[in-house]
């Protein structure tokens, strides 16, 4: 189905590259002209107006989302015997990267309205492995005296935890926050950034993200100079004074020039394009909010909307009129991941944390991008709400 010729798209790169074409085709000449292929000039410039718009003191770029976290828990020292706390509503990455560090991920449930983690929850589990509370925690039969290290909230759709909750907690009991951002770059919590949350932040700027590249890539934000100073080692093989001193263990988590040229010329029209992003979710709220339930925004922060999702009983209904209207869909996260295979040696059993199982059943989401026009949007809701 189109609307007014145009085809409706989830998420549509095309528009937005056919907007800035020559600015692209500029960047991109830019670095061949130069060859510096890895760590060149614009890696540099990138990093620095990601400081500028992120008002955060440092910026790391990585190859993707994933490192990022990845290079901030190995940054702690996270290892076996160390608990993460984190959200059972989000993609794998945010718990994958705790596992492969052979600590143990702790799930905990999600607040029903907002999505994000609950931070009531969030305390009643640090308490649980404190005092190896297995009826909770259900991993402590086998993993007995582990020792809380950290907490990932994820800010889910692009909203915001409730970091200064979250915060309170991690100074409370000496825990340090990492802000999973990788959907919520450019939101704000209490007019900060999203991703100056927390002892540290990760984005991810994988293409679908509200400012995607045209690979895989990724930041980490810190106001902590000697935690910055670690990432930037961590970033290449732990690299020391020079490429053959290697002081720690690190990875090859470089963000690549062309990626970092790319990001530029878009972050020149981003904060234009979160202004529309919030423009069609205000129009879908508008239109859906008595038929389906949709995510609550607090006032004291922004989304960027990285998916509009809605929640709706019997959703593959509605899901199959918009397919037959040729209107995509898509689900995150039809499973969550304390019962997802790779986690099963958790324990974890159906039901243990039922907002985010309930969430998952229900939860699906529409078309998101920031050249949907008022008619697409009109379109989609009429479908949606009555059949088209």
């Amino acid at each position: 189905m189109t609307v007014n010729n145009k085809p409706i798209q989830f998420i549509d790169l095309s528009l937005q590259q056919h907007r800035i074409l020559p600015k692209l085709q500029k960047r991109i000449a830019g670095v061949l002209s130069h060859g510096q292929y890895i760590m060149g000039p614009e890696v540099y410039e990138l990093e620095e107006r990601l400081c500028e718009f992120n008002k955060v003191k440092h910026t790391i770029s990585c190859a993707n989302g994933t490192d990022a976290l990845l290079m901030v828990l190995m940054a702690y020292g996270i290892g076996p015997g160390d608990a993460i706390f984190t959200t059972a509503f989000s993609f794998m990455a945010t718990a994958e990267v705790i596992a492969l560090l052979g600590a143990t991920p702790v799930f905990v449930d999600i607040d029903p309205d907002t999505y994000n983690i609950d931070p009531p929850g969030l305390e009643k589990a640090i308490q649980a492995v404190l005092h190896n509370d297995e009826s909770v925690c259900p991993f402590l039969k086998s993993k007995d005296n582990l020792k809380p290290r950290g907490i990932i909230p994820v800010d889910i759709f692009g909203l915001p935890a409730d970091y200064e909750k979250i915060t309170g907690l991690g100074k409370k009991y000496d825990l340090f926050v990492l802000a999973d951002g990788a959907q919520s770059f450019g939101a704000e919590y209490k007019e900060t950034k999203a991703c100056n949350q927390g002892d540290a932040a990760a984005t991810s700027f994988f293409p679908a993200k509200p400012l995607g590249c045209y690979g895989d890539g990724g930041a980490i934000f810190t106001n902590n100079d000697a935690l910055a100073e670690k990432l930037l080692s961590i970033r290449v093989h732990g690299k020391g004074k020079e490429k053959y001193d290697n002081v720690r263990i690190g990875i090859n988590g470089r963000l690549d020039t062309l990626q970092a040229a790319i990001l530029l010329a878009k972050l020149e029209i981003f904060p234009e394009e979160l202004q529309n992003r919030n423009r069609i979710a205000k129009l879908y709220t508008k239109l859906l909010k008595d038929h389906v339930e949709i995510q609550a925004i607090p006032d004291d922060r922004t989304s960027a909307w990285a998916q509009y999702s809605v929640k709706k009983e019997n959703k593959q209904i509605i899901q199959t009129r918009l397919k037959n209207n040729g209107i995509p869909t898509a689900v995150y996260y039809p499973r969550p991941l304390h019962l997802q295979q790779a986690f099963a040696y958790l324990g974890h059993r159906p039901g243990s944390l039922p907002v985010s199982e309930n969430l998952s059943k229900d939860i699906f989401s529409l078309p998101m991008h920031p050249y949907l026009t008022d008619d697409q949007v009109h379109h989609i809701t009429d479908v949606v709400v009555n059949g088209g």
